[in-house]
């Protein structure tokens, strides 16, 4: 067994992401933890990861290639940790069969805290901040580009739609562009919008084209597509497929949805985004195999700056 037990710890220790660190930071009199990952050449890049609802920092480490992109392109990637696992995004009715941060939780102050300092310590570049978050954290990274445009130069949400409660409070200070990436057969956030399949779903949720309607709209882009593409269907047997929709924005506004037909609530990656996945494609949908999460969202986020 001393074999087996040395091979897992290679295995772990190729798996885990360079330089990267565990810290925490006080918000308002509440410790506040994350993982950042440095490149050698500082300042860099930073790219702010937000994990979904019962996850942690951790979870996006492990299950997203993140670490690895960042690795390789050099820039500098976040972790933060939601409090209960959670994000206090802009929604007040956000489903309560799940439990949510603690009352008062302020994670938009938490997210441009942390900012902050990776940027005063010499880690970030202040004009190269994107943010970007999956479920939860996609509602969160909406959350912060209605609050704070001035920290960030582009968003991307992940299996994510507005409300009317968040839509509302939307006010940027600035157009940013934005990239959506949802999964046409979402139990939880579902394509149409309205009420998911799902146990644990809350109501209310817009449609996927009307969450894209309101982000043109922000952005000072045309109300209809400007170019829909389908994209090779490189994983025949993961029951989906990947279209691409852009806008006619202004330079520098875009806004991008990538719709994943037939998938589910996951993120799309060339790697299982589950511990056990065929639970997860049973609870879920269908993980996408024919892009890349990660690599589609920073391939959109470098052309930005």
């Amino acid at each position: 067994m001393r074999w087996q037990m040395r091979i897992l710890l290679l295995v772990a220790a190729l798996a885990a992401p360079p330089s990267a660190s565990a810290d925490t930071i006080d918000v308002n009199g509440t410790m506040r933890s994350f993982t950042v990952q440095s490149p050698t050449k500082k300042p860099a890049p930073l790219v702010v990861v937000l994990h979904g609802k019962t996850q942690r920092g951790a979870d996006m480490i492990a299950r997203t290639a993140w670490p690895q992109v960042a690795k390789r392109e050099g820039f500098a990637v976040v972790f933060p940790d939601g409090l209960n696992h959670a994000w206090a995004d802009a929604r007040t009715k956000a489903g309560p069969e799940l439990r949510g941060p603690p009352p008062g939780t302020d994670d938009v102050a938490f997210i441009a805290k942390l900012v902050d300092r990776l940027v005063a310590d010499g880690t970030a570049d202040a004009k190269r901040v994107y943010v970007t978050g999956v479920s939860n954290g996609g509602a969160m990274v909406m959350t912060l580009v209605c609050a704070r445009a001035d920290l960030f130069v582009a968003g991307a949400s992940v299996i994510m739609n507005l409300t009317d409660e968040s839509a509302v409070t939307c006010h940027p200070s600035r157009p940013l562009p934005m990239l959506l990436m949802n999964g046409t057969a979402d139990p939880l956030i579902p394509y149409e919008g309205g009420r998911g399949s799902s146990y644990f779903a809350a109501d209310g949720f817009w449609s996927t084209e009307k969450t894209v309607a309101f982000w043109r709209e922000l952005n000072g882009c045309e109300i209809d597509d400007a170019d829909v593409t389908d994209m090779p269907d490189k994983a025949p047997a993961d029951q989906s497929t990947v279209t691409r929709i852009s806008s006619r924005c202004p330079t520098g506004h875009d806004v991008v949805l990538y719709r994943i037909n037939g998938g589910g609530h996951r993120m799309p990656g060339f790697a299982p985004d589950a511990r056990f996945p065929k639970v997860a494609t049973g609870l879920l949908g269908p993980q996408n195999g024919d892009i890349d999460g990660a690599e589609t969202i920073w391939a959109f986020f470098s052309r930005f700056r």
